[in-house]
Formats: C-alpha cells, structure tokens, sequence
C-alpha cells in the first residue's frame, strides 16, 4: 500500500504556487537586479536563458521527475531509487535546515524593518542605523555581544508562522499560504514597478540596467553568474522540489510545471529588476551621483539603499516602506517554509512519527539554533554560513545528483515516467543535458569556487582562519557526516517496499 498519510496538494494551482513560492525568495529582490546590472545589462539575458534552458529547467525536471515516480522525500526517493545513495537525499534536506535557522535571522529584520516603514525610524544615515544600532555587529565571529531583542521577536515570529503552516499539513498548511502569499506578492510588486518606473530619474536606472554591453558575454565569470543564479534562484539541490513533487497525484502533467515553475520565476526576476532600478534611478538622480554609486545587491540593498530612497520620497516612501517589506516578508515566509518541509517531511518518512509531532520538535531545535542569529555576531554566522553552502554544498548536491540519477538509477527511466503522465513530452536532449552538460557545468563551477577559496580565503582577509574552519568548511562537513549517520538508522517497517506504482499512467 502506497504511504496517503504524507498529505497530498488539494489542486495542481497549489502545487505550482508553492513551487513558485519556494523558487521566489529574498534573492530574486535584491541579488537578481544586480547581477543583471554587473553583468551587462541586456546582454546578461543571453547566458541567463541558455542556463535556464540547459541547466535550471533539466534540473528542475529531473528533481520533480525523481520525486513524483519514487513518492517521497529526498532520502526514501534516493532510497527506493538506489539504497546506497540515501546519504546524497539526506544532504539537500539537512542544508535546508540549517539554511532555514539563518534565513529566519534576515525574514527577522524585514518584519522589524517593516515596522520602522510606518515612522521612518532609521534616519538619515541608514547604514549606521542598520549595522550600529539595529544590528549592534560585535568585533568579530566569535564575540557574542549579547542579545538583540527585536531581533529575537523576529526570529519567534517567523518560527510561530513556520510551525503553525507546517503543523496544518501540505494541502491544509503551506498550499494555503501560498495561494494568498504569492499572488498577493506579486500584486505588491507590480504596484512597486509601476511606481519605480514612473518617478523622476527612473529613466536612468532603467538605461542603465538594460543598455546591453556585449563585450560582457565573452567573459566566462558572466556566464558562471547567469548559472549560479538560474541554480539557486529555483530552490534546486535542496530536497524541495523532490519533496513538494511526492505530493502530487499519480496523473499529472509533471514536464510542464516544470517549465511553468522555471519561467514563472525568471518573469519575477525580472519585475523585481525593473522596479528596483527604476527606483535607483530616482536615487541618483535626486542625490546628484553616478546609479554606480546606488546600485548594490544583499543586504545593503535591502535595509541601507532602499530605506534611504524611502526618506528621499516624502509621505509616499512610507507606502512604498511599508509595501517594499512587506514582499520581502511575503517573499521569504513562502521559502522558510519550503525549506522547513523539505526537512521535517524526510524525518517523517524516515520515522514514521505524526507530523505534528516531528514538525513541533523540529521547529523548537531550529528556533534554539536561530536564536544564536539574534546576538551581535549573527551577521557573522550568516555571512559565512550561507556563503560555504551556496558555494560547495549545494553545487556539489546538483552535480551529484545529475551523475547518480542520470548515470546510475537512470535518466530514461525519469524521462519515460514524467513522459507517460504528460501533455508535453521531453526528447533526449533533456539526458543529454543531464548527463553530459549539467554536470560539466556544475563541475568547473565547483573546481572555480574551490580554486578562489584556496587563494582568497572568504571575506578577503576580514575572518580569522578558525571562522572559517568553524563555520564554513565545518559546517558543510558536519551536514555530510550527519548524512551518512542518518542513513545508517533504520526506516519504518515496510516503506521501502510499499508499491510506488512507477509503471507508466495509461
């Protein structure tokens, strides 16, 4: 008998929506825009979509594929799959726990900074606003600096919302967030672009981001950028896609969300860029300087550049404070809690405890963990954390999983599944990419990455080696040890051998 305790997405609508929801985070707002400014402007798009097309939707139809024929979380997908390669479902799932202990800490600061909106708090000088009072940084990693409480009052906040969509189950819980979440979200973001490109100045933003500069394209860390963001934007290598997949019915059209899901997050991409320059252009403008000297990406863009602008538009930058974090909330809340499921959803399979159960004591571990976050080194933590997973862990995930699915349990076999149930249906070439390019790709990404660490460690000088033992390569270590550990336990009687079905639907 198939496992139905699992829970099951009410519609197709809530499904692509949640994908979405997960796809859409913090960085297609404020690291997108900037990327497609550094990198060329329009010509940016070039390698965009040739990594879109040739990494970013195989990959997306590999892990939907691979989740929806196996029926279950990342570790029983790669279980029933292949028993010796538990561990590489176990690794996505854990990184997505410890991202989401971390991600908290930003979602934290936009419902504060959405709270300063209303009266402007931060003043006139929002980089020391934000980084000496708001933040209170301490001297370095290991220099705690006591407890930041609004900070604290985020992160309790956030994890009350994760536990309370996760704990109501997928079709009750976290599809129902979504479908309130993510077009609410974009609404607000269409108010914002229609806005930003409508001020004085915007007109220089938007030239600026868009006047193609082709000599960019021969540049080969241009294209390694259009793949790592095409890579992270869609929440690949984290147990999310595999996870949310098993959720869906046996007959469903699997090849077209992924292509739905894949340029449903590019048009966001997109939207937000316009928006955000348009904004930008604004700033220069009425400030008198360069858009170079505005135009920055993370968490400068964020909380220093964009409050700032906030001030510069009178009682209207209220409206647009408040609206601008408001998405950024909206927009993380529906990632946190992918994040959240790709986790909580392996333990419960692994298990075979209740959901509420597993959701309750995993979100009082990721919150005590998330509380180190709110203290004066938590930038620290952050920075160095995040930078180590999106740079090795999650890169060294996708090539993995593109060798072991593709070569080993069988790339035809995941192609002959999703072409069975679909409309449209995908040709070789989507091996090939699998196969032969995607983990080409991703290999010289990795072996980059590596090659730079080695000769400019993280930070440029700014961490001390034991940071980043500690909370760079220490970390991503700890996650594939714990892998291995995990696999090693055993699972609930009978779920490997249930019947998964994964003859072709007539």
């Amino acid at each position: 008998m198939e496992n139905n305790d699992r829970g099951q997405w009410g519609s197709k609508i809530g499904f692509i929506l949640a994908v979405v929801g997960s796809a859409v985070g913090l960085g297609n707002i404020w690291r997108y825009p900037y990327l497609l400014y550094s990198n060329g402007g329009g010509a940016f798009l070039v390698p965009y979509f040739i990594a879109l097309l040739t990494a970013g939707i195989p990959l997306v139809l590999l892990e939907y594929g691979f989740g929806h024929k196996y029926r279950g979380s990342s570790p029983l997908s790669f279980a029933r799959g292949n028993r010796k390669f538990e561990w590489l479902g176990w690794w996505p799932s854990i990184t997505s726990f410890i991202i989401i202990t971390y991600y908290t800490q930003i979602l934290s600061w936009a419902i504060n900074y959405l709270y300063f909106s209303f009266g402007q708090t931060w003043g006139s000088d929002t980089n020391a606003f934000f980084f000496n009072d708001f933040l209170q940084i301490s001297s370095s990693p290991f220099d705690f600096g006591g407890m930041r409480w609004p900070i604290f009052l985020g992160i309790t906040v956030i994890w009350a919302i994760n536990w309370f969509v996760s704990y109501k189950g997928v079709s009750g819980g976290i599809e129902k967030l979504n479908k309130v979440l993510i077009p609410t979200l974009f609404v607000i973001m269409v108010i914002i672009v229609i806005r930003g490109v409508t001020l004085p100045g915007a007109s220089v933003g938007l030239n600026k981001l868009f006047t193609p500069d082709w000599s960019k394209v021969k540049d080969p860390n241009v294209w390694m950028d259009a793949y790592g963001q095409v890579f992270f934007s869609l929440s690949l290598a984290m147990g999310i896609l595999v996870t949310y997949s098993s959720y869906l019915p046996k007959k469903t059209d699997i090849n077209n969300s992924a292509f739905i899901t894949a340029f449903a997050n590019s048009g966001f991409e997109f939207l937000a860029a316009i928006g955000v320059f348009g904004i930008l252009g604004f700033m220069a403008t009425s400030q008198n300087i360069p858009i170079e000297e505005v135009a920055s990406q993370g968490i400068g863009l964020a909380f220093v550049v964009f409050p700032k602008v906030f001030s510069l538009m009178g009682s209207l930058g209220v409206v647009f404070g408040i609206l601008f974090f408001l998405s950024l909330v909206f927009a993380g809340l529906t990632s946190s809690i992918s994040l959240l499921e790709a986790f909580t959803s392996a333990v419960i399979d692994k298990s075979g405890a209740k959901r509420g159960k597993v959701v309750t004591i995993v979100c009082i571990v990721g919150y005590a963990i998330s509380v180190l976050y709110a203290t004066g080194a938590g930038l620290y933590f952050l920075d160095i954390i995040d930078a180590f997973i999106n740079s090795f862990s999650i890169v060294t995930v996708g090539l993995l999983e593109a060798v072991v699915i593709g070569w080993i349990i069988g790339g035809d076999k995941i192609r002959s599944h999703t072409n069975s149930i679909s409309i449209y249906r995908v040709g070789k070439w989507w091996e090939i990419m699998i196969k032969f390019v995607t983990p080409a790709i991703l290999t010289i990404i990795l072996i980059t990455k590596i090659v730079n660490e080695i000769k400019t460690p993280y930070g440029g000088g700014d961490y001390s080696t034991g940071a980043l033992m500690l909370l760079g390569w220490g970390v991503v270590g700890a996650i594939i040890v714990l892998s291995f550990v995990v696999k090693s336990t055993k699972w609930k009687k009978g779920i490997l051998e249930e019947n998964i079905e994964n003859e072709e639907v007539k």
